[in-house]
């Protein structure tokens, strides 16, 4: 039960009003979100409230199919059931009728009594996005401990480019920046491109002491202690 005299949230006199601060609203979000994101506004005011119609304003309705003066969904139903409880839902998954998946967000008005008197609801098309992403799954390689069965390849347009990047892939994995880095975090990039092949390099030691700012000797004592570790 809401406790009208301790609500914070703003209360409007009818689904008018709300249509009239909120409908500039809804253009901007539909705008913002694009061809794929419809936002309703609903009229749930009144003590009979007819589901079958009680669409008030629309964006982008072809995602549902829905216009002004279409219908409500099956929250409506639990909503009136109880007008004074909180039912603001946020990322949620619905489902049309020709069975599309979509992401939703309902936030909910009410007037001084604490009673919902309107909804405004936002609901993306998941199924470009979902058609990419199996596109994607279909054409990259699948992640995992399972899939890495071969090295990691780097290229370069030349081995200064090719050694420069997997320094800094072996910086990025110990995951720390060089300013903060430790003994052992330095340790452990030279233990990296040790197991990858690139100590064996011209000049990669020295290399690699310039970009983790130690001397060359410190960089081959680092090497030594990383491959005693390892055996």
């Amino acid at each position: 039960m809401v406790d009208v005299e301790t609500q914070t949230h703003d209360t409007y006199e009818g689904a008018a009003e709300v249509l009239e601060v909120f409908r500039p609203v809804m253009h901007a979000i539909a705008a913002a979100g694009g061809p794929a994101c419809e936002v309703v506004l609903h009229n749930l005011d009144g003590a009979d409230v007819d589901l079958g119609h009680t669409i008030a304003a629309i964006e982008n309705g072809h995602v549902t199919g829905r216009e002004v003066g279409g219908p409500s969904t099956s929250l409506g139903l639990t909503v009136l059931r109880n007008r004074q409880e909180d039912h603001d839902a946020f990322g949620y998954r619905g489902f049309t009728d020709d069975g599309r998946e979509l992401r939703c967000s309902s936030v909910y008005f009410r007037n001084r009594a604490g009673d919902i008197i309107a909804a405004l609801c936002i609901n993306v098309d998941l199924s470009a996005m979902q058609q990419a992403r199996s596109l994607l799954d279909a054409l990259l390689p699948a992640q995992g401990p399972a899939a890495n069965t071969s090295p990691d390849e780097y290229f370069g347009r030349d081995l200064v480019s090719v050694m420069d990047t997997m320094i800094t892939e072996a910086i990025r994995e110990v995951g720390r920046p060089l300013s903060q880095m430790t003994r052992d975090d330095k340790i452990g990039v030279l233990e990296r491109l040790d197991e990858r092949g690139a100590t064996q390099m011209r000049k990669s030691v020295e290399t690699i002491a310039v970009r983790l700012g130690i001397s060359r000797v410190t960089a081959y004592a680092y090497l030594d202690e990383a491959r005693r570790a390892a055996n």
